[in-house]
């Protein structure tokens, strides 16, 4: 056999000029007796490749994973709280504290004079009573109005334990704020 044409036993089947007439002419072909040379189908002797017109899989892989990775550092920026921290002063106001899980800190003061009063309120969320820390800002029109609620530690969500010490901590820091700034 020459080296030109090498035929493995699954590469080749038998066949006859009938069966396939645009092979008779063939002399290479026909000296391999009644054997047929079976060609494999590429997607290069096509002219097609999975490039050309379609994405290929790993680029939609890529992109998932950069989407969803995309997707969790916005959630660590701007949605997961580790921490939140309530500092009290009794002659300046209120600051609230919220670190993200990014290493993002959020603050908002409110100040003192605008304090109402400190209360511990129940929600029902989820099937079950929550309880959460309030403060009640007054209202600047009427002073023995409330104008509005500002929810204390949104996503820690505290046990009612823990914030009924925080409320007697608070309470005692607003007492002593009002008796300073009731006497001459």
């Amino acid at each position: 056999m020459s080296g030109a044409f090498r035929i493995s036993a699954a590469a080749a089947w038998p066949c006859s000029a009938a069966t396939t007439p645009r092979l008779a002419g063939n002399s290479a072909l026909a000296a391999l007796g009644s054997r047929c040379v079976r060609l494999p189908l590429s997607p290069a002797r096509c002219g097609w490749r999975p490039t050309d017109s379609s994405p290929s899989a790993s680029m939609i892989l890529s992109a998932a994973i950069f989407i969803t990775l995309l997707g969790l550092l916005g959630y660590l920026h701007f949605v997961k709280i580790d921490q939140e921290t309530l500092l009290i002063i009794d002659s300046l106001g209120i600051q609230m504290t919220s670190s993200y899980a990014s290493g993002k800190e959020s603050t908002t003061f409110i100040e003192m004079g605008k304090v109402k009063d400190i209360v511990i309120n129940e929600a029902i969320y989820m099937q079950k009573v929550i309880y959460y820390l309030c403060i009640l800002l007054k209202d600047p029109v009427e002073p023995h109005r409330i104008s509005q609620v500002v929810p204390v530690f949104q996503s820690a969500k505290p046990r009612l334990d823990c914030l009924i010490e925080v409320y007697r901590s608070c309470q005692e820091i607003l007492a002593h704020q009002k008796a300073t700034s009731t006497s001459p």
